[in-house]
């Protein structure tokens, strides 16, 4: 009987250890932003829902990030304290309250930064898996509720596109 409970102990202390080696793995390692310790990202951070556009939130390994995905692969990444954006000619649109300056640079994936608010949040996301208006929705309502703004906004341009203009 004894080596039974030997045996039993030590299959789940095994499973176990297998098991939280798995979860590490799946870690996403990030590097903060410079402004990742602002108090204000710490709000942010803690609202993050535990899926977003139907993804999984995943461990990251740098203060004031969030990550999404499945499957090994992170689909959304996002990061409070990132440098405020000024003035720009980058587009910009307004969703859920906040401003949104959208960077197609690396398309298919996008940069999108809120515009505006101090400190500022980027979203990286993959536009083949992801819906951006509802990620920039989601977070959009914890923006909102959260962070200061420093009075700058997206304004409409001449041509009818809308960019930010301090």
């Amino acid at each position: 009987m004894p080596f039974a409970r030997r045996a039993i102990a030590v299959t789940v202390t095994c499973a176990t250890s297998i098991l939280a080696l798995a979860a590490c793995s799946t870690t996403v390692s990030l590097q903060p932003a410079p402004d990742a310790n602002n108090p204000h990202c710490a709000d942010v951070t803690v609202r993050f829902p535990q899926t977003l556009d139907g993804f999984e939130r995943r461990w990251t390994d740098a203060q004031a990030t969030g990550a999404w995905g499945e499957g090994g692969r992170s689909n959304i990444l996002v990061s409070c304290g990132v440098d405020v954006p000024g003035p720009t000619t980058l587009p910009c649109s307004t969703l859920s309250g906040v401003d949104w300056i959208v960077d197609d640079a690396d398309a298919p994936y996008y940069r999108i930064t809120s515009f505006g608010t101090d400190p500022a949040v980027e979203v990286y996301l993959d536009s083949e898996t992801v819906s951006s208006a509802e990620v920039l929705d989601a977070l959009g309502n914890i923006i909102v509720d959260t962070l200061p703004v420093n009075g700058l906004q997206c304004t409409d341009q001449a041509t009818g596109s809308s960019s930010a203009v301090g």
